[in-house]
């Protein structure tokens, strides 16, 4: 599947969202207004949203630390909201990270800033379980507390 076209209707439904709630509020607000107004024009436009959801970050099969991401729509999109004048650089990064600690494919990065801005990340070679007959592809786990990092192969050793 082409990657830019990984949950294109979700991301398409979430972008116009975030627009609806733009240009309704505007800019000046603090974040959580902002999250509150989106997760209630993403839930009257049908969709499934979990808000401030706990992920587990592994090392080695050991709990390191939990992260609380700002939303999960739909158990498919990472959803990370901004409200700052200018947008940290470390942003992406974190959004990245999200992405890796629920073993999701793509995520949003919604700045409501001076000039309302989105950026698509795209977390390639998702490890994915074979199926099993009657299942679906892994999902993240928005009901319980946390989603576990899975395991991930050994690295090469450096070259000498």
């Amino acid at each position: 599947m082409d990657e830019a076209l990984l949950e294109e209707r979700l991301t398409h439904s979430v972008i116009g969202a975030f627009f609806e709630v733009y240009n309704t509020l505007g800019f000046g607000f603090l974040e959580h207004v902002y999250v509150m107004a989106l997760e209630r024009e993403l839930r009257d436009r049908g969709h499934t949203v979990a808000r401030e959801v706990a992920v587990r970050i592994m090392y080695k099969n050991e709990h390191l630390s939990t992260q609380r991401l700002d939303m999960i729509i739909d158990d498919r999109l990472v959803v990370e909201t901004k409200s700052t004048h200018q947008l940290h650089s470390a942003a992406i990064r974190q959004l990245f990270n999200y992405l890796k600690g629920t073993n999701l494919e793509v995520g949003l990065l919604l700045h409501f800033g001076p000039e309302p801005k989105f950026y698509r990340q795209i977390r390639k070679n998702v490890q994915r379980n074979a199926p099993e007959s009657g299942s679906a592809q892994p999902r993240a786990n928005t009901r319980g507390f946390s989603v576990p990092d899975p395991p991930n192969p050994p690295h090469p050793p450096p070259k000498s």
